[in-house]
């Protein structure tokens, strides 16, 4: 067997919260038949920043317009492509974005489900543990940004 190829791909993402009843509330994506709840995230396309990127992709998977607030964090991972013997790492850059505008729903072909759920409840079922981490990391920066002693 040959060796696999390598590739390096860059991602961009983001955390898009709004405050509902004085409840933090994440919208977050279903993927692969549902069985997947993760955040919204993509390729950065040539001529991107990353930044443009969270924005982007949060709104053609979720239909939402947010703002950036504050630079969350990056996170790397390797994962393979069996079809093409093709060995990936994709590092992927993390954004906290207030929500601005937007219903939310699922606008493409690859999202099965989009939905808001209350911050704890979204640390909790996100599937992969780097969407925790990330989702945890978020809790601390918006309990700074809003001045808060404690988020739901």
């Amino acid at each position: 067997m040959k060796p696999a190829n390598i590739q390096f791909l860059k991602s961009s993402g983001g955390v898009i919260y709004r405050s509902k009843d004085k409840i933090i509330e994440i919208a977050l994506i279903a993927i692969k038949n549902k069985k997947i709840w993760t955040i919204p995230k993509g390729l950065i396309d040539k001529g991107e920043t990353a930044e443009e990127t969270a924005i982007r992709e949060i709104a053609e998977e979720t239909g939402l317009k947010g703002e950036v607030i504050k630079f969350i964090g990056e996170k790397s991972y390797w994962f393979y492509i069996k079809e093409g013997n093709v060995k990936c790492k994709k590092t992927v850059s993390y954004y906290l974005l207030k929500y601005i505008y937007g219903e939310l729903k699922k606008q493409t072909e690859e999202v099965d489900e989009a939905k808001w759920f209350p911050l704890e409840e979204a640390i909790n079922l996100v599937t992969y543990r780097t969407d925790q981490e990330i989702l945890m990391k978020a809790k601390e920066l918006l309990l700074d940004e809003l001045k808060l002693t404690k988020v739901n």
